[in-house]
This record gives structure tokens, sequence and C-alpha cells, in this order.
């Protein structure tokens, strides 16, 4: 999805005509509430949360827009019984949870880099759609940012009980421009594409037969569940290793479902069980890591995982249009 030109529509109320230094200062003067549901320890183990500088980004935004937090207002309107309005304080007030997300491009070819692990701050997504009255008929949640870009969520998938938030955080601070700050949208399980808005400000309350997001009138699917992954991290590929023991690591995904298991196969032999690390929820990746004993020459490795339904995930390889990739991530090392 990355190099699709910058979408019209920025708002001069909403988007300050103020320097870099300016926003940045007005992000750093922020102070966030704790949170009224802190998550738990963090996982110690080195590689579980992306650094916020590492953290992917794919968008259309070709200037990142800066946003004045004190004229910011989300909108909730369309079919609903009771339209509502937040100015940010407003928001903050609801009450803010903190839990470890992964969040992931659908444009992520097979082992590519477009995945992430924070921990982020956010208001439930959830109880607000509810306290609006979304009436009869309604299966669509059309996302808006202040860039005019437009993503749409299933309704049911916000009301199933995952924790879709209004994120304002991430790693522990407010959110870097870049990331969607003051306000972006947060959906576990489902392709950033079809549920992370960033620079928030507008929720509208729709069907599907009524109106096609950006992504969708290019093609994309409407509906984009985050398909089952598993990535080799080490060795990378085409790595020289020396003989003996090596560990191969790396994560494996499935949000909403989590991982039951992550197997390694060397060189087309049995498939191995790897040992999976502990993780806060199904709704992070999983890190893996299997020993293996490499001989001289050239090997081939490759990985598959498992979702927490007991589903494989599948060997064809597929592209990511029109609703994410498949396919087991191999790659070639040699020994020497």
């Amino acid at each position: 999805i990355a190099g699709i030109a910058a979408v019209a529509g920025t708002s001069s109320v909403l988007v300050r005509r103020a320097r870099v230094a300016d926003a940045a200062r007005t992000r750093a003067d922020l102070l966030l509430p704790p949170p009224t549901s802190p998550a738990g320890p963090r996982v110690t183990s080195p590689g579980f949360y992306t650094p916020v500088r590492d953290f992917y980004r794919v968008d259309t935004a070709l200037a990142v827009p800066e946003v004045d937090v004190d004229r910011w207002e989300l909108r909730v309107h369309g079919l609903v019984d009771r339209p509502l309005r937040f100015g940010f304080d407003d928001l903050l007030r609801r009450g803010l949870v903190e839990r470890d997300i992964t969040l992931n491009c659908v444009s992520n070819e097979v082992g590519g880099p477009y995945i992430g692990t924070t921990r982020w701050l956010g208001v439930p997504l959830a109880p607000l759609l509810r306290e609006a009255g979304p009436q009869a008929g309604v299966d669509q949640v059309v996302a808006r940012g202040v860039d005019g870009m437009t993503l749409g969520t299933p309704l049911e998938t916000l009301l199933d009980g995952r924790e879709a938030l209004l994120a304002v955080a991430m790693d522990g601070a407010p959110l870097p421009p870049e990331h969607g700050f003051p306000v972006r949208m947060l959906t576990p399980g489902l392709y950033g594409y079809a549920g992370s808005a960033k620079w928030l400000v507008d929720l509208e309350l729709t069907t599907f037969d009524a109106y096609d997001v950006y992504w969708v009138r290019r093609g994309w699917a409407r509906r984009a569940p985050v398909k089952t992954a598993a990535r080799i991290d080490v060795p990378a590929a085409f790595a020289k290793v020396a003989a003996g023991q090596v560990t191969v690591a790396g994560v494996a995904w499935a949000q909403g479902r989590g991982i039951s298991a992550v197997e390694v196969q060397v060189d087309g032999g049995p498939w191995e069980r790897a040992e999976l690390l502990p993780t806060p929820s199904a709704d992070t990746w999983v890190q893996w890591r299997r020993p293996w004993r490499a001989t001289l020459g050239g090997h081939t490795l490759r990985v598959r995982a498992t979702d927490g339904r007991g589903d494989v995930q599948p060997e064809a390889r597929v592209t990511p249009f029109p609703d994410g990739a498949t396919g087991w991530h191999t790659l070639a090392v040699t020994v020497a």
C-alpha cells in the first residue's frame, strides 16, 4: 500500500500551520493520566517490543499532519441514536487502558518487516460506540483522519469483545506525529488498513453497501482479519554460520486467535516443534526458538505456525493483495 499519493482534505482548523518544533513541544507538554486498567509486567525477552523509532510506518501522507490537540475533536455520527463529540480531554476522562498489541500491515510480504509490537495506551472503543446507539442495519464504522483518509471496520468486530482502542500513547509516551498524534484507532486482529486509522477525527456508522472506503475502492478486501504467519529472524537469509549448535528463532502471530505451535523444517526433513516464549495475550506475536545442529554446506530453513484454533497456516504463496499474504517463510543459509 506504500507509494500512493497523499489524500487531500487536510483541515485548516485542525492542522496547525506551525513549525514542527512547536508541534513537538505541544506533544511533549501533554500529561496523560495513568491507566485505570494497566497492562501486566513487561515481557523481558529481547526483541519482544519494537522500539518506537523502528516501528513501521505505511500511510499515504506525503507530509505528516501537525494537529493542535487543544482544537482536536472526534465526531461520532451517522446511523446512531445519539451523535457524540469529544475533545481530547473529554476522551481522556473516559478512562485509559494499557495493552500490548501487535499491529501489522496488509502489504507485508511473507517474512516481511511491516509488523511491530508495543505497549499502547488508549480509550476502549466499544463502550463509546454503544453509547452512540448504533441503529438497526449498521455494519460498518468509517474512520476518517485529518488527512482525509477513510478506513472501514466491521461494527461486529469492534463490539465482539476484543479491545479496540482509541490510542493516545505508545511505549509510555504520547503518539509520535508520524504514528497518528493525538489519537489513532487500533483494532487487534485486523490489518492496519481495516481498523487502525491515524490522526483520527471522525467515526461514521453506516453500511458496507452505502460506502466504500479508500482502499476498498482500489480493490482491497472489505474485511481483513490477520492471517496466521511465522517469520525466521535468526539466522538471516543467506547468512554464513559456524557448524555446530545454532539457534533458529523468530516470531509468529495470529492476533485474536493466538499461536499454539511453531514448527521448523530443515532441508525438507521432518517438522520439529519450536519452543514458544511467554506472551501476554493472543493479541501479540509469539517469540519462538529451536536448536539446530548445523552441518557443513548449504541448507534451507522453513517455518510454519498453528493458530489457537488448531489451523495450520497454508503453504501456498499468495501475494498481499487483496487481503494479506500467505505462505511459509523459507530462507537459505550456508554453514562453513
